[in-house]
């Protein structure tokens, strides 16, 4: 399971204020967010950090696998905090930014299978699925 929200900081680090106050604030957020929103955010909490910081602490929170990291269609960067230690994939509602975690085995046998084939090993991937929640639908039809 991931660090509680107060000591969420890329492991070996030295926390600091800011980065338990992006901690914090990433421990609060169910949808992903941008760099620039969660930045927002923060200065909105009272908090003063600059935009480099926070970017500089995701990329660090990313790589540490502490948080996830997704692209959005336009390919933003687009963060969250881990829910879970394991691998999974996210389906990600285009309009509102819900997200729900999902298991692949189906994905998982796919990818392996392919590298195998190729002769390939140490297989890694990402999947991002796209799309628009049921909440959301009766908006798009609205709007469109």
């Amino acid at each position: 399971m991931p660090a509680a929200d107060s000591e969420l900081a890329p492991r070996g680090e030295r926390s600091t204020k800011q980065k338990r106050a992006l901690a914090g604030l990433l421990g609060d957020l169910e949808a992903f967010r941008t760099a620039q929103d969660l930045h927002q955010l923060l200065r909105a909490r009272g908090e003063r950090v600059g935009l480099t910081t926070v970017y500089n602490q995701l990329k660090a929170l990313a790589d540490a696998g502490e948080v996830d990291v997704l692209r959005s269609e336009s390919g933003e960067a687009l963060y969250r905090q881990c829910r879970t230690e394991a691998h999974h994939h996210h389906l990600l509602c285009r309009v509102c930014g819900r997200t729900v975690e999902v298991d692949g085995p189906s994905i998982e046998a796919w990818t392996t299978e392919v590298g195998r084939r190729e002769g390939y090993t140490d297989i890694a991937h990402t999947v991002e699925i796209v799309g628009t929640c049921a909440a959301c639908q009766p908006r798009r039809r609205r709007a469109g």
